[in-house]
């Protein structure tokens, strides 16, 4: 991959029809992909989610975000309120580049929930304020990324499953913070 900035990003992303899925019987979620320029290289904010009893995300590698409120105008309000909420991050319709590809769940176990992934670039790296329900951040370059997309061997409800994955020393992103770095990953391939 050449040398992604941020203004190559916004230029090369500014015509990606994002896909939608409808399904009016799923809850609406939005998640905040935050991108900042590093030594000729792009670094991305992920967080672990706090343990929490009747989470099915706990403990998991994410990116911040959550469901809807009522009182959210719409998605992307959604992903900038969540950033703010938690990890303490004001982002600013400035810092917007792109929607991606909307998500769901593969698992039939989760009650059906449609993920918006929103793309942010910030200038630099922020200062980050966690809330009680991330336990940790981590900002991981792209190019460590694409070099560490594989599979991992994860447990899930007491089973072991073989699944598609990004392993960065003994921190694995798999599910749907995966599946949505590697849709971005592969956009960028395009620009």
């Amino acid at each position: 991959m050449t040398e992604i900035t941020l203004d190559r990003l916004r230029r090369g992303l500014s015509g990606h029809t994002p896909v939608r899925i409808d399904d009016p019987a799923a809850a609406q979620a939005a998640v905040a992909l935050v991108v900042v320029p590093a030594a000729g290289d792009l670094d991305v904010l992920f967080i672990r989610r706090a343990e929490m009893p009747g989470d099915p995300w706990s403990g998991h590698i994410a990116l911040p975000g959550g469901r809807r409120h009522s009182a959210d105008e719409d998605l992307r309000e959604t992903a900038t309120r969540e950033a703010r909420e938690e990890v303490g991050v004001t982002l600013t319709p400035g810092d917007f580049v792109a929607e991606l590809d909307e998500v769901t769940p593969r698992s039939r176990v989760l009650r059906p929930i449609v993920v918006r992934p929103y793309l942010f670039g910030l200038g630099h790296r922020p200062d980050l304020s966690l809330s009680s329900e991330v336990a940790d951040w981590l900002w991981v370059p792209l190019t460590v990324l694409c070099r560490s997309r594989g599979e991992a061997v994860v447990e899930v409800q007491g089973s072991s499953l073989r699944v598609p994955a990004f392993t960065i020393g003994s921190t694995v992103v798999w599910g749907l913070t995966e599946r949505i770095v590697n849709h971005f990953i592969n956009l960028l391939d395009m620009i």
